[in-house]
């Protein structure tokens, strides 16, 4: 999704930028903030799974959207990890009417987050988004509550769950990794080497042989000479 901050006046972004470093500084309980430096716009977060809820022991990623009408119009939100919730969509869209007719421009991200995870407590099955989700909710509890516990142990407890993966995460390259030479080992170093001696050598062979041929020639000469006045005796 492309960027607003071009879109959106200086004073709100004022505003945007005072209230995600402020939430960054001091996060609500159970949520964590990781604000872009590039990108005031895109608020991406963690939220705990809460205690009592099939979601309990899980760290599910979000992100917020803020378009290029905020605060008038809501952010969009949506969940990066999956989750099998009736008020989210398969593409992780969230269905929550504070992001819809309850928006006022004052309620703020803070708001947000937490009416974001407070539905995680109490889903409503009235305005599913995943329809299968809302009908398990309403007609058959415990299968409902096996399939997001199910996928919250998929999704939301591995190493794919929380923060944006750091890009010095995992394993890194060996020291001299980028060097071919290097990398190869000491046999390919001394490749070169052992080219220019192979070379050398077929040079001095090839001398060696041409010194030889001359010796012969001036040899056979001499003994031609030789025969010649032989016979002028």
């Amino acid at each position: 999704m492309n960027s607003n901050v071009e879109n959106l006046p200086p004073h709100v972004l004022r505003l945007v930028y005072k209230e995600v470093s402020a939430l960054a500084a001091d996060p609500p309980e159970g949520i964590k903030i990781y604000p872009s430096e590039e990108d005031i716009t895109e608020l991406h977060t963690a939220i705990e799974g809460p205690e009592g809820t099939p979601f309990a022991g899980g760290i599910f990623r979000m992100r917020l959207v803020l378009g290029k009408d905020f605060p008038a119009v809501p952010p969009k939100g949506y969940f990066l990890t999956k989750i099998f919730h009736p008020n989210v969509g398969h593409k992780g869209e969230i269905c929550v009417n504070v992001l819809k007719r309850d928006w006022k421009a004052e309620l703020g991200l803070k708001h947000v987050l937490l009416t974001i995870k407070c539905l995680l407590i109490h889903p409503n099955p009235e305005s599913a988004l995943n329809e299968e989700a809302g009908r398990l909710l309403l007609e058959d509890y415990a299968e409902y509550e096996s399939r997001a516990r199910l996928l919250t142990e998929i999704h939301a407890m591995g190493g794919t769950s929380g923060a944006p993966q750091d890009p010095n995460d995992g394993p890194q390259p060996k020291k001299h990794a980028g060097d071919p030479m290097k990398r190869a080992g000491p046999s390919a170093a001394s490749v070169p080497a052992a080219l220019g001696n192979g070379a050398n050598g077929a040079s001095t062979t090839t001398s060696n042989s041409n010194s030889s041929s001359s010796t012969n020639n001036v040899a056979g000469k001499k003994k031609a000479d030789k025969k010649r006045a032989l016979r002028r005796l």
